[in-house]
């Protein structure tokens, strides 16, 4: 599914961006949030949006493996906006909380019931 995905892309199949797909999927697997590091323009956000789309079209097609569910991916870049606007604020003078996007979208996705995956990533 991941060289289909490379393909439909036009992107080359190469050793290492399969090897990077298939490191990424494990530790998805084991840890409950991860963290990509690489220079710009190294295939970060590229890997994890064909693993994302590999794994749905894996579940479309009737993979039994628990694993292979639908992937939604809430995707913002954290530097365009405040540390308020990102996380949320206290208003000291009114006595109110408010909250920012991240808290927003961790909330949506954590009262979403199905089995679906949801990625939330800050991608920037």
């Amino acid at each position: 599914a991941i060289k289909q995905c490379l393909d439909e892309a036009g992107l080359m199949q190469t050793d290492e961006y399969l090897l990077k797909a298939v490191q990424l999927y494990e530790v998805l697997g084991i840890r409950f949030g991860v963290m990509q590091v690489g220079p710009t323009g190294g295939g970060k956000t590229t890997i994890a949006r064909c693993l994302a789309t590999a794994m749905t079209q894996l579940k479309e097609q009737g993979s039994k493996d628990p694993e292979h569910q639908t992937v939604h991916t809430y995707c913002f870049n954290p530097k365009s906006i405040s540390m308020g606007e990102l996380y949320g604020n206290y208003n000291l003078l009114t006595n109110e909380w408010t909250d920012g996007l991240a808290s927003t979208i961790v909330r949506m996705a954590n009262n979403d019931e199905a089995a679906d995956h949801k990625w939330i990533v800050f991608d920037g």
